[in-house]
């Protein structure tokens, strides 16, 4: 069936990107009058890192292809991982399901429907052994996607790199670990804010003692982007989220530049491809003279930016998903023009359903294509000097840096999470998007014009229910056959731990390493720290 072409506006004499940045009819060097190139740009490698992190980028090696991948049982998603590391993946990025992230077992009531839908489901290490199951973890980095449980995934990960008898300080990979952004946009929080917060620093101490190459969190603006925020509120509000935790772990009598070379960020890569460029480098730019004037950092890598990027999900659409493939890679190139560490692409089909085999591979290919084929590799930086970047660069900086201000006379992003003020930044933004999609303002193809009256349907990846009743069943048989006063002694002492100021990661290690289940785990913490509750904000 033929695409339908209705009637749009005219096309408009003022242009702005998506976050409502104005685009001049033509850049030039007035745009930029007394900018200081020498300043602002400087070299790739070097302070503020503008032009990114590394004096050779990408002509040194390539960003890390990383696919986020989990499904189901950990027996089937350890097979797509093999699947993707033999198709030429570089990384592995873990998906968990919703009673994993929330901190309940699988036989948990509210778990009922839930169970490896939209991760693996997780329950113990046994689960976790199968999911890494011939899979060296010292030869391959591992990102986990995962927050309010994320100190019980980390020992999780580090109790199956034992058995495999790997060199703790060879291990690589990330925690996302951003609890913040959990209040904010995605709402998969356990714990009230500040002893969440106190979970995050433990981690950070106890990595740096016992995972020195893995990066302790990831600070996340894309699920705030996800949410529905501009490009501008993504860096601001990815930055104050930044702030906090640094200043949590200052307050926990850590030293910066012990902690900070750990920190990493995860940024979106939206379909604006210029701003999205300007985006990357502007964030960059902004941290590290956060990091030198407000919390005088000495080391160079706690001054930089290092991100992963991921293509937004949000901008995918169930109508003609073939239109999906094209949108990825464009936003692909705007994250390796911006000059990501690590990247994923979403599949075709991720407004449908869970990735399929071929539509995973299609989306890997995507960045196979851009490192091998385009040619934006061979050189660092190929996009500075461009008056339009550069401008586009520049005010996102300053608007960004004017939230900041804003939130610090709040008292900080903790005290503007609690008052409301960025959840309803966000959602005015959403607002306004989805009404200039609504009035044909902002086209989306396939979905508000060039409509097809009729599409074909694409195979789908489908989740047997039976796997909640294996995956339970499995559970049970784990409960029966372990050692329960080993489980039951490491749960008291880690509850007992809870109500002191002493790290949580070593009886954590301990509880995982008895089988103890991370429903169990969580439960000992919430009935120290109990449960957050979101406050209506009118």
């Amino acid at each position: 069936m033929s695409d339908t072409k209705t009637k749009s506006p005219e096309r408009k004499e003022n242009f702005t990107t998506f976050s409502g940045l104005p685009i001049d009819h033509l850049y030039t060097e007035e745009n930029l009058a007394g900018w200081n190139p020498d300043e602002a740009l400087g070299y790739p490698g070097e302070y503020p890192f503008t032009r990114g992190i590394y004096p050779t980028m990408y002509r040194g090696r390539f960003w890390t292809m990383r696919q986020y991948a989990g499904f189901g049982t950990a027996v089937e998603s350890n097979q797509r991982y093999r699947y993707l590391l033999s198709k030429g993946q570089a990384g592995l990025s873990v998906a968990f399901d919703l009673p994993t992230q929330i901190g309940m077992d699988s036989d948990h009531p509210l778990a009922l429907g839930e169970v490896g839908k939209v991760g693996v489901a997780i329950d113990s290490l046994e689960d976790m052994e199968a999911l890494f199951d011939g899979i060296p973890l010292e030869k391959v980095s591992t990102s986990m996607t995962i927050n309010a449980t994320a100190a019980i995934l980390l020992c999780l990960y580090v109790a199956v790199a034992k058995r495999q008898r790997a060199s703790l300080g060879k291990l690589s990979g990330t925690v996302q670990n951003d609890i913040l952004k959990e209040y904010i946009a995605r709402g998969t929080y356990i714990y009230p804010v500040r002893p969440a917060m106190r979970i995050v620093t433990d981690i950070f101490a106890w990595c740096h003692d016992n995972l020195p190459k893995w990066n302790t969190i990831s600070i996340s603006g894309y699920h705030i982007r996800e949410a529905g925020s501009t490009a501008v509120q993504e860096v601001a509000f990815t930055l104050a989220d930044a702030i906090a935790y640094v200043q949590a772990a200052l307050d926990a009598r850590l030293r910066v530049d012990e902690f900070a070379p750990q920190l990493s960020f995860f940024f979106n890569a939206h379909n604006d491809l210029l701003e999205e460029i300007a985006k990357y480098r502007a964030a960059r730019r902004l941290w590290a003279r956060i990091m030198t004037e407000r919390f005088a950092a000495k080391d160079p890598r706690s001054l930089m930016l290092r991100f992963h990027a991921q293509t937004a999900g949000s901008s995918l659409t169930a109508q003609q998903p073939e239109n999906n493939i094209v949108r990825v890679a464009i936003q692909a190139l705007a994250a390796v023009l911006g000059g990501c560490q690590s990247l994923h692409t979403n599949s075709l089909d991720e407004a449908l359903a869970l990735p399929s085999e071929d539509s995973a591979l299609i989306a890997l290919r995507t960045q196979q294509i851009l490192a091998n084929e385009t040619g934006v590799t061979n050189t660092v930086d190929p996009v500075a000097g461009s008056y339009a970047i550069e401008s586009l660069t520049n005010n996102i900086e300053s608007l960004a840096a004017i939230y900041l201000s804003k939130i610090d006379k709040m008292g900080g992003m903790l005290r503007a999470i609690e008052a409301g003020f960025i959840q309803g930044e966000i959602q005015k933004a959403a607002y306004e998007f989805q009404r200039a999609v609504e009035n044909k303002e902002q086209i989306v193809v396939g979905v508000n014009d060039f409509v097809r009256e009729q599409g074909r349907t694409i195979p789908t990846l489908r989740i047997d229910i039976e796997i909640e009743r294996s995956q339970i069943a499995r559970l049970n048989a784990l409960r029966a056959k372990r050692d329960s006063a080993r489980a039951k002694s490491a749960l008291a002492e880690l509850q007992r731990r809870a109500a002191t100021s002493e790290n949580l990661l070593p009886a954590i290690l301990a509880a995982v390493e008895a089988y103890a289940t991370v429903g169990e785990i969580s439960d000992a913490l919430r009935r120290v720290f109990g449960e957050y509750q979101e406050s209506v904000v009118i």
